[in-house]
Order: structure tokens, then C-alpha cells, then sequence
């Protein structure tokens, strides 16, 4: 398997969504980009162009396991 760059990730094809929960009043909401290769990137929606926090698939599946599960209620 061919190791991947993820601290300096080409973000250019990331398809980004938001959550349809997040409504349309520009609040606090964070869009995400599952679609790059071996990596799941996630920013603020109100600084597209600011910085994005990138994580390998793994450490995304744990993170949602741990919402799923109520952890950080």
C-alpha cells in the first residue's frame, strides 16, 4: 500500500457538505469531505478558505463511534 501525505493533503477535489441539520442562519456549523482518498477533512463553514482539520479514516470511524454512543453528551 502506498503511504499518503496527510499533513499537506490536496484539498482542491474535496466535495463538502453540511449538515441539513445546520439551517440556513450561518450559525456554528462545521462541513465535511468524505470523498479523498484515505482521509475524511473537516472546517468551518463561515472560513471556507481558512484551515481544515484532516483525519485518516480510522481515527474518523472512532470519533463517530464515540458520538454515536453519547460520549461527549
Amino acid at each position: 500500500m502506498e503511504a499518503i501525505d496527510l499533513t499537506t493533503p490536496d484539498l482542491s477535489g474535496a466535495a463538502w457538505k453540511k449538515s441539513s441539520l445546520s439551517g440556513g442562519s450561518g450559525g456554528n456549523c462545521v462541513e465535511v469531505a468524505g470523498n479523498l482518498p484515505e482521509a475524511v477533512t473537516v472546517r468551518d463553514s463561515k472560513n471556507p478558505t481558512g484551515p481544515a482539520l484532516v483525519f485518516t479514516l480510522g481515527e474518523w470511524h472512532t470519533f463517530l463511534t464515540a458520538v454515536k454512543s453519547g460520549h461527549f453528551d
